[in-house]
């Protein structure tokens, strides 16, 4: 593994100024195929192609059940206008409470999961969770949420995150970015949750820049660069990458929190994804940990890792 200082950031092209905005949120029509399409790249000759080709049948999956599906439960006007004066998550995680929607998007994702491929192991962790009474769907919501889940059910509990993500997408496409304000560091402005990677991006007015992804609703927000992700230390940052690794990404470690969450260069590589590229780059965080940083970043699919 290799250690560098801070990089210069890349130019902004000339006549062009980099003025993002705070926050983009999702669009889940289009999001979860994309990243399907990028784990089933990243499988290919990957010393993780079996877990990489899976995870890309539950993206797929992610992507399908949204045909039909209803419109999700969203806060009323009265709650996002003061979760915006009171600078909160407007779709706050510690307060979800499950919805028909939500049971109907749950239901599906099982359905469709189970026409996957995968080791048998699994699958019955698919069965487990499929067949779960509605306490103990609730317990697994609620520990997936909580970013708490017992190690004895980690397999059972990724089919769980997977249909969260896709109602809590649905959820932030409602919500206008506009109005989404900073809520903490490391936080992401419409649900509360961590962050699973972050990316500099190409877009027009935004070149150059970086944005946090949340782990849960796949909201971006805008956090500057050579910054810790975590506790917004601008000292003791510096960039680590596997010897040979790919070149695009990095961990930005921070000696302040102890802490690194992954840089992805988007801007070079539109395909990278804030999630399929983070699994795929596993190896870079156990060499990472064995320097003694902690990772800040979650992804429900590197469940026990």
């Amino acid at each position: 593994m290799s250690k560098a200082g801070a990089p210069r950031h890349d130019p902004v092209p000339i006549g062009e100024i980099a003025n993002p905005p705070f926050a983009r949120v999702p669009d889940p029509t289009s999001l979860f195929a994309a990243r399907a399409a990028r784990f089933r790249a990243l499988a290919q000759g990957h010393d993780l192609a079996p877990y990489l080709t899976f995870l890309a049948g539950i993206s797929g999956a992610q992507h399908q059940i949204q045909d039909g599906l209803g419109e999700p439960d969203m806060p009323p006007a009265d709650a996002l206008a003061r979760a915006h004066e009171f600078s909160m998550p407007p779709l706050d995680r510690n307060t979800f409470k499950s919805e028909p929607v939500f049971e109907t998007t749950l239901d599906r994702l099982f359905a469709l999961a189970a026409n996957l491929d995968m080791p048998a192991k699994a699958r019955e962790a698919l069965k487990r969770a499929a067949s779960a009474d509605p306490l103990g769907r609730d317990a697994m919501v609620r520990n997936v949420l909580l970013d708490s889940i017992p190690v004895e059910a980690l397999a059972d509990h990724l089919y769980a995150a997977a249909a969260l993500q896709v109602h809590f997408a649905r959820m932030a496409a409602r919500l206008d970015g506009n109005k989404l304000v900073p809520v903490s560091d490391g936080v992401c402005p419409a649900c509360g949750g961590p962050p699973v990677s972050s990316v500099i991006v190409g877009w027009t007015g935004a070149h150059g820049t970086r944005f946090c992804s949340c782990a849960l609703c796949s909201t971006l927000w805008h956090v500057v660069r050579i910054k810790c992700v975590l506790c917004s230390s601008t000292k003791g940052i510096s960039y680590q990458k596997i010897e040979g690794g790919p070149e695009l990404i990095r961990a930005e470690t921070c000696s302040e929190c102890r802490g690194y969450v992954k840089i992805l260069q988007q801007l070079k590589n539109p395909d990278l994804d804030p999630v399929a590229d983070d699994v795929a780059t596993l190896g870079l965080d156990l060499l990472v940990r064995e320097t003694g940083f902690r990772r800040g970043g979650v992804n429900p699919f590197l469940l026990g890792y």
